[in-house]
């Protein structure tokens, strides 16, 4: 669903990403069956070839321009994938409106005044990310912040100041982004505030900065008024480290009078509040006693909430505009599964609907409000219709210190006669463990797990203890855990599938990125009869080094890191990442490891996964290790991710027994770098030879 108005929508969860969470891949879990159980099963389900699940999509990333006289959607130009765009009445006469070469283009918006399309790019993966316009008329293409180095953010945009957004440039000082003006159509650039102390800010529907935030000593926030472009000196509002990943600002109202908050100050999850800015009086909205209020949708014209989200194992939408409740009710009549308004009109008469079938590769539609009329816009992978597509079971599992840890549960085609979500037979797992390490896994289509569970696992993803959405008790009990209490959830989840007769004890790999790695890299290390073997994405081996490397733009908000994963000023805190760290105790590893790294990964650097490799190597523990040198955290190429799966299932094979489609000649187009243990998985020496 649409969680802001049009223009805001854009770069702020693309670019403003802190925390170890995989931009680029899309990871997901996977699932199994046993010795002669699993290959009988399989005889009746096809093997889905890995490019239907990694390459290209046909068409994504699906909107319609704010005067609703263009559609706009991603797809394959040349191989990479870029902008297209066609009239509304006539949508399969698109023509691509941009020429990336190279890596492909993943975020994109509409000018809030329809003359030109936006697009951000950055270089080889380094998440510098720049803005670029394309003028819908003449097809010219502005680099709109022509900067080396610099990492733009969306500050604000406006329903009523049509040519114009305020944008964050850390170009003066990396570590902090000040706020600009941009003309879209003139590529004019006017800094409005500099700033040497915040890490964010915040406008109205005016282009004026109204609020700067701020990393107290508490480890939470301050919030500061701005006043005629000045930063007040003291906080009208602040939390304290408790509640600072669960409170945040929402947004005001198109006339500026609102101020909506997700807020969990004084309760445990987050509820939505709307407050009067000229008293501070305060009006609950909405709460919801096991999940974290998320998303929204509102009014275009006034910025006021029609409806809002939570979060459990499913999503769940309560509409509180009667008009947006009858068309959400029209759309759940019509669609099967999961389904979401990506891209509205000015007037609010055409919406553009993502729908998530789960079995089923996903669509999406032009649905208009005024005609009642629900239109087939594209199916995203057309080609996995009629695939061995398996649904996800939400699971809750008990943790052995009473938390209740939501989950996903995928399991191999065939295995599951009676459909009540376990396996007739044990089978393999793969337990798939997601980034953040403050993000969550959730429910829908997800192509790692689909990968997985037609090659023969079951695939499980948890949501340990830090995960975000449950409420503050449920993120907080993770504070300086890494390694402890948080892995402890891990493996409770594994004994559960174990006990419930999912999989076998010796019949469980891990695997995950950024985060996810980490944990890969815990459990050889810290556990290492707990897996069978595992799979390491991008993943920190070395918490004090992880620190330490950080990328600018994350120093506003460095307390954070030390307030939950330790401090590396204090001993103690030192003492804490050293003892969380799988590098130092890479001796203990005595099962099979794959790892895969990005060279210009900004957030978790090489030099984590080097350093991992050679110390295995000092200690002659055979390790396979996959570079990418044109990737950063996470692979963005389809040739690159297509790749990495692609020795991924076959190292999987190897310690799992699961099926896996023979590599090929899948390494050509891609630019992997196979720098250490070829030898340990299944054709990849012949790959490599080929």
């Amino acid at each position: 669903m649409t969680k802001r108005p049009l223009a805001t929508r854009l770069l702020t969860t693309a670019l403003a990403a802190t925390a170890l969470a995989l931009p680029g891949m899309a990871l997901a879990d996977h699932h199994a069956n046993d010795g002669t159980t699993m290959h009988q099963h399989h005889q009746a389900a096809p093997l889905i070839p890995r490019d239907a699940l990694f390459g290209n999509p046909s068409r994504a990333g699906g909107q319609i321009s704010p005067d609703g006289k263009w559609l706009s959607w991603l797809a394959p130009k040349d191989g990479v994938l870029n902008v297209w765009m066609a009239p509304v009445g006539n949508p399969d006469g698109g023509k691509p409106m941009t020429d990336a070469k190279d890596r492909p283009i993943r975020q994109y918006f509409w000018s809030p005044d329809s003359q030109s399309l936006l697009y951000i790019q950055d270089k080889g993966g380094d998440e510098n990310f720049l803005l670029y316009g394309v003028n819908i008329a003449s097809g010219k293409e502005t680099t709109l912040t022509p900067f080396e180095k610099t990492r733009v953010l969306l500050i604000g945009g406006s329903e009523s100041i049509r040519d114009k957004i305020l944008v964050g440039l850390n170009n003066r000082n990396p570590q902090y982004h000040d706020v600009h003006l941009l003309n879209l159509n003139t590529g004019e650039l006017t800094m409005v505030l500099q700033n040497d102390s915040y890490a964010g800010f915040m406008a109205d529907d005016t282009l004026t900065v109204r609020m700067a935030m701020r990393q107290n000593a508490e480890g939470g926030t301050d919030y500061f008024r701005v006043v005629d472009g000045k930063v007040e000196a003291e906080p009208f509002s602040a939390t304290a480290m408790e509640d600072s990943l669960t409170t945040n600002p929402a947004g005001y109202t198109n006339d500026g009078s609102i101020l909506y908050w997700l807020d969990s100050r004084g309760r445990n999850t987050a509820a939505l509040y709307a407050e009067t800015v000229a008293t501070g009086e305060r009006t609950l909205i909405a709460e919801n006693d096991k999940a974290d209020i998320g998303g929204t949708i509102r009014d275009p014209k006034t910025g006021v909430v029609e409806a809002y989200s939570a979060t459990y194992l499913k999503t769940e939408w309560t509409a509180t505009d009667p008009e947006v409740k009858a068309a959400l009710e029209f759309l759940g009549s019509k669609l099967d599964g999961e389904f979401g308004v990506q891209s509205r009109t000015d007037d609010d008469g055409k919406w553009i609907v993502w729908n998530d079938p789960l079995i089923a590769p996903s669509s999406t539609y032009i649905y208009d409000r005024k005609a009642g009329t629900l239109n087939h816009f594209y199916t995203s992978r057309p080609e996995l219709e009629g695939a061995p597509l398996q649904p996800m079971h939400p699971v809750e599992i008990a943790s052995r210190d009473g938390l209740t840890l939501p989950s996903y549960l995928t399991l191999p085609p065939g295995s599951d006669a009676d459909g009540d979500g376990k396996p007739d037979h044990a089978v393999p797992m793969v337990l798939f463990v997601h980034g953040g390490p403050w993000a969550r896994d959730g429910y829908g289509f997800n192509t790692v797990h689909q990968m997985l569970a037609n090659r023969g696992y079951a695939v499980l993803s948890v949501n340990f203890r830090g995960s975000t959405g449950f409420g503050k008790d449920f993120l907080n009990a993770g504070n300086l855990q890494w390694g402890l209490k948080m892995h402890d959830d891990l493996i409770d989840a594994t004994n559960w599938a174990v006990e419930q007769g999912i999989t076998g004890k010796d019949k469980v790999a891990i695997m995950g990125g950024s985060y996810g790695g980490y944990a890969t890299l815990a459990g050889l290390t810290f556990t290492p009869e707990a897996f069978a073997c595992g799979v390491d994405i991008v993943g920190p081996s070395n918490l004090e080094t992880l620190l330490s490397t950080i990328p600018p733009y994350w120093a506003p908000l460095v307390k954070v890191f030390h307030d939950r994963m330790g401090d590396p000023n204090t001993e103690e805190g030192l003492a804490l990442l050293k003892a969380a760290s799988p590098l130092y105790k890479a001796d203990q590893i005595t099962k099979p490891l794959l790892i895969a790294q990005g060279a210009n990964d900004p957030r978790v650097k090489q030099a984590e996964s080097d350093q991992i490799v050679g110390a295995m190597k000092k200690a002659g523990i055979p390790v396979t290790y996959v570079l990418y040198p044109d990737e950063g955290h996470g692979f963005a190429k389809p040739t690159n991710n297509i790749a990495f799966f692609a020795i991924a299932e076959n190292f999987l094979a190897e310690c799992l027994g699961g099926r896996a489609e023979p590599l090929g000649d899948v390494l050509k187009p891609s630019t992997a770098q196979i720098l250490e243990g070829a030898e340990h998985v299944q054709g990849l020496e012949e790959a490599l030879g080929s």
